[in-house]
This record gives C-alpha cells, sequence and structure tokens, in this order.
C-alpha cells in the first residue's frame, strides 16, 4: 500500500538525514588535531550543528503543507548532499564551519516526514506511525557512530578510495544526492486529492500564526527543548565526553559507546507512541490528576523521567565507572525516545489539517536545546565534565511545570483552540 510505501521512504530519508546531520561527531578528534581546536571550541562545533535547525525547521514544515513533503525533502537532501562533498576539501577551518552549518540543516527534514507520514495515516494510527518514522529514522546518529568510524577512521589513503574524515564527507555526500532523486520520484504528497487541498489551504501566514501560539503548540514545543534538543546535543558530545571525561583515545570505542545512546533514543521511539495510541483508544487514565487527557499522561510521565535521567547521568559519571556512565547514558536516550514519542502522537492529532506547520514549530524550536546544552556540558566554570547533565535537569524543571498547568483537563480540552495571543490578535498581526 502506498502510505506503508511513504512510511518506509520518508523512514529511510530522515535515517539518512540524521546519519549525515552528526556524521562530524565520531571525527572531532582527528578534527581538532588538523584544525587546532580545543575542547570548548569542539563544544561550539557540536551545538553549530543546531544553529540553523531552529528556524529551518519551521519554514520547511509550512513549505510542506503548501508545496507537499516530496519535493521540500528532495530540494533539502539534494544541497545537503553537495555542501557535504564540499566540506570534504576545505582546507581553512572558517569555510569548513560555513560549509558543514549548511549541511546541518539536513535535521530540518524532520518535519518534512512528519508532515508527510500524517497525510497518509488515520489518528488512531498516528502515535506508532510517527513513532516510527521518528524513532527509526533518529537512529541514523547511531548508524553514524558505529558506521563511520569504523569504514573511514583507519586514515589510509589510496588512488581511488580514502579511509578518514574528510572521505566519509564526501561519500554520505554522494548518497544523499542519491536519496533526494529517489524521494522526488516515488513520494506521493498525501492520501486523497482533498486531504492534499484542506492541507495546502491552511498554509497561510494567518493560519500559522493562529495555530503556532496555541497552548498545546508552545507547550509541546517546550518539551521537545528538554527532549529532542537533549538528544541532538547527546548525538553531537558523548563521543567527547566518554574519550575525554574516561581518558580514552580509542577513536572507535569512545563512538559505540556514544552510539548506545543514540540506539535507546532512535529504535525506542515508536514504543513512546505506541502506548500514547494504546491510552488514548482505551481510554485510560494512570495519572488521574489529569483524567480524561489520555495522551497528555504519557506525556508528562516520560518528561519526568527525561529529568531524573539526566541527574543520573550526572552520579554515574562521578562513580568514575565509563560502563555504568554508558548505561545511564541508555536511560537517557529511553526516557528521551518514549518522550519524543508521546509529543508527537499528540503533534497530529491535535492539528490534523496544519500538522507540517506546528511540527514545524514543535520540531524547530525543540532544537533550541541542542545548541545550548552542548555549551553547558563543555562550559570551563564547571568543575568536572560530568556536572552539566545535572545543571541540564534543573533548567528543565520549569517546563515540567508548565506541562502540569496546559495537560489540566480544562484547559487540555481546548489546548488546540486557547492560546497566547486571541484569534482577534493573530489577524490583526497578520493583516499587519
Amino acid at each position: 500500500m502506498t502510505k506503508y510505501r511513504t512510511l518506509l521512504l520518508a523512514t529511510v530519508g530522515f535515517n539518512f538525514s540524521f546519519l549525515i546531520w552528526f556524521s562530524f561527531a565520531p571525527f572531532t578528534g582527528p578534527m581538532a588535531d588538523e584544525f587546532g581546536l580545543s575542547l570548548a571550541e569542539i563544544g561550539i562545533l557540536a551545538s553549530a550543528a543546531i544553529w540553523l535547525a531552529p528556524f529551518g525547521r519551521i519554514l520547511t514544515g509550512w513549505l510542506s503543507d503548501k508545496f507537499g513533503a516530496p519535493t521540500v525533502f528532495a530540494i533539502v537532501l539534494g544541497y545537503v548532499g553537495v555542501f557535504s562533498m564540499a566540506s570534504a576539501f576545505a582546507q581553512s577551518y572558517a569555510v569548513f564551519f560555513v560549509e558543514r552549518l549548511i549541511v546541518a540543516t539536513a535535521g530540518i527534514t524532520f518535519v518534512i516526514g512528519i508532515q508527510h507520514v500524517s497525510e497518509w495515516f488515520e489518528e488512531e494510527q498516528l502515535g506508532t506511525a510517527e513513532g516510527i518514522y521518528a524513532g527509526i529514522g533518529n537512529a541514523g546518529a547511531a548508524g553514524g557512530a558505529l558506521i563511520l568510524p569504523r569504514v573511514f577512521g583507519s586514515g589510509w589513503n589510496g588512488p581511488l578510495f580514502s579511509t578518514n574524515w574528510r572521505a566519509a564527507f564526501f561519500y554520505t555526500g554522494v548518497v544523499s544526492i542519491v536519496l533526494a532523486v529517489v524521494y522526488y520520484v516515488f513520494g506521493e504528497a498525501a492520501k486523497s486529492d482533498a486531504k492534499r487541498q484542506a492541507t495546502k489551504d491552511s498554509a497561510s501566514f494567518k493560519g500559522w500564526f493562529f495555530t503556532a501560539t496555541r497552548y498545546g503548540t508552545v507547550v509541546l514545543a517546550l518539551a521537545y527543548v528538554m527532549t529532542f534538543g537533549l538528544e541532538l546535543s547527546m548525538n553531537g558530545w558523548l563521543a567527547t565526553y566518554y574519550r575525554e571525561g574516561f581518558n580514552t583515545d580509542n577513536l572507535v570505542l569512545a563512538s559505540t559507546f556514544a552510539a548506545t545512546f543514540s540506539v535507546a533514543a532512535g529504535l525506542l521511539r515508536p514504543i513512546g507512541g505506541y502506548v500514547s495510541d494504546v491510552l488514548a483508544r482505551k481510554q485510560k487514565d494512570i495519572l488521574p490528576v489529569f483524567q480524561g487527557r489520555y495522551r497528555e499522561q504519557w506525556t508528562f510521565v516520560t518528561l519526568c523521567f527525561v529529568v531524573l535521567s539526566m541527574f543520573g547521568m550526572t552520579a554515574a559519571g562521578l562513580s568514575g565507572q565509563v560502563l555504568l556512565a554508558v548505561g545511564a547514558g541508555f536511560l537517557v536516550g529511553t526516557a528521551c525516545a518514549l518522550a519524543e514519542g508521546s509529543i508527537f502522537a499528540q503533534v497530529p492529532a491535535m492539528f490534523p489539517n496544519s500538522s507540517g506547520a506546528v511540527a514545524g514549530v514543535v520540531g524547530g524550536i525543540g532544537t533550541v536545546g541542542g545548541i545550548v546544552y552542548p555549551l553547558v556540558y563543555s562550559a570551563p566554570y564547571l568543575p568536572n565534565l560530568h556536572t552539566g547533565y545535572s545543571v541540564v535537569a534543573v533548567s528543565m524543571v520549569p517546563i515540567v511545570l508548565l506541562t502540569a498547568w496546559v495537560f489540566q483537563p480544562k484547559i487540555a480540552s481546548v489546548a488546540n483552540e486557547a492560546g497566547f495571543v486571541s484569534q482577534q490578535e493573530s489577524t490583526v498581526t497578520s493583516d499587519d
């Protein structure tokens, strides 16, 4: 069936987008040696990988509603591939930095795929379908951490094939361009002309501004800061953390340790969406204080799990036992996966005809965590590399409290209609 082909196409495209997005992470050591980078500068590079994602996701979410996912996905994969290939030949760090900034916009494909999948699946299947898409897609970071240093990490240079970080960037760029062509040729925008037209008609600035300021959109966007933003930060940082925090120079070993987080954060995400679907379908309360708001209850539980697991990450690191720290990282990845799956089960269920726009806002704002958190992890004022996780956990508490307020039945029942800007204010602002 076409809807399952769509799910496969979107998942493969996003999986590779995630791989190429964080393809730099396993090679921070060799790149630091070649360009003379300090630990703090590596932290900035990890943060920079997210800089363009917030605006890019917001824009492409709306563009996907307007022009259809296949066209937008193909364009992004195409130019990302070109700049990835170009970065393989950069001789100055300034040129390399700019080119990798552009490559990092591969991460904006997330909202394109979310929109594409939501155009084909019914409401009762959305959480599971979106969880499969995003979960397997996010696992691309693990694939990059496991595969790239093994294939391209030996430093051998031959007449036809080189195995180093430059070769990794060149050949992943080639694959990206091939996938762009495949997506454009085989992708279909929606399950029916009526569905496509309804989504297209909602893609106005007025409609976007209204949905972007609803309570549901805002609280889910902030929740995504502390979940997906956290995942992005860990994908770009953990290989460095396990190498520097536990004094190992083994590139493959450090990347393998980091990949355990990415595996959990990616492959377990469908569970978060599936549980949300089951609770909504069976109308089962697990937190009586949010009675009747079934998806919201599960989302709140998973957000609390994220905060607690981050404190555990610091405790494990301070123990000095690297395997304990790897296990704690896996636990953080699990918490991220469950929370992200639950959040994106709510997005298309709440906003069925503007899922691209809302996914863009939630996904775009959510990436801010990926920008800020690496700077905390590598901050020079911290006593060690382990305490930054607890600092981040403390910063998440206000977000959890805000979700508790919005998820009250009285507010949650109108969270897709009521918001921080009224309908009249939205109209005036849009007209101006």
